[in-house]
C-alpha cells in the first residue's frame, strides 16, 4: 500500500488517545456503532487514494468518491468478498451482525438489501479498525480497489 495512504490512517495509538481508553472490546459495540465508524474509515481510505492519485477540483473528487462509497457499490464489494472466500469466519460473523441489525434509516439510492449489505460491510471495517488490525484492513482495502478497478470505478 502506498505510504501516503498509510499516513492518512489513524494508528492504534491515536485510537486509544481519541477514545480516552479502550476498556471496551470492539465486539462489545453495537453493529450500528461499528458501521458508523466503518463508514468513516472506508470514506477516508477511498478519499485518500483518489486525492493522492490526482489533483483536481473538489467537485470532481466528490463525484468519483460518491460513486464508490455508496451503498450499492459496498454491497457489490461484499458479494465479491463472500463469493471469493476472502473474509475470515470472524469477519463474516461481524458482517452478518451488521447486515442483520435493525436500522431506522435507508439509503437514498439503494435497495433495502443493498443498504443492509453495506451496513454489514461497514461494521466489519469498523470492527477491524477498532481492533487495531490495520494490516488486515489494508488487505481488504487493496482487494476492494482491485475489484473497483475491474468494475471501472477506479483508475
Amino acid at each position: 500500500m502506498e505510504e501516503s495512504i498509510k499516513q492518512a490512517l489513524l494508528t492504534e495509538d491515536m485510537i486509544h488517545k481519541a477514545s480516552g481508553s479502550m476498556e471496551r472490546t470492539p465486539v462489545s459495540y453495537s453493529p450500528l456503532a461499528l458501521a458508523y465508524i466503518g463508514d468513516s474509515v472506508f470514506d477516508l481510505m477511498i478519499k485518500s487514494r483518489i486525492v493522492f492519485r490526482a489533483n483536481m477540483q473538489v467537485q470532481k473528487y466528490h463525484k468519483k468518491v460518491s460513486a464508490i462509497v455508496r451503498a450499492g457499490t459496498q454491497a457489490m464489494l461484499t458479494e465479491r468478498f463472500i463469493e471469493s472466500g476472502f473474509l475470515s469466519e470472524e469477519e463474516l460473523a461481524i458482517y452478518k451482525r451488521g447486515r442483520n441489525a435493525t436500522t431506522h434509516t435507508k439509503a437514498k439510492n439503494a435497495s433495502v438489501g443493498e443498504y443492509r449489505k453495506a451496513t454489514g460491510f461497514e461494521a466489519m471495517l469498523g470492527y477491524l479498525y477498532l481492533s487495531g488490525n490495520q494490516e488486515r484492513l489494508n488487505e481488504i482495502m487493496e482487494h476492494a480497489v482491485t475489484i473497483l478497478k475491474d468494475e471501472g470505478l477506479m483508475e
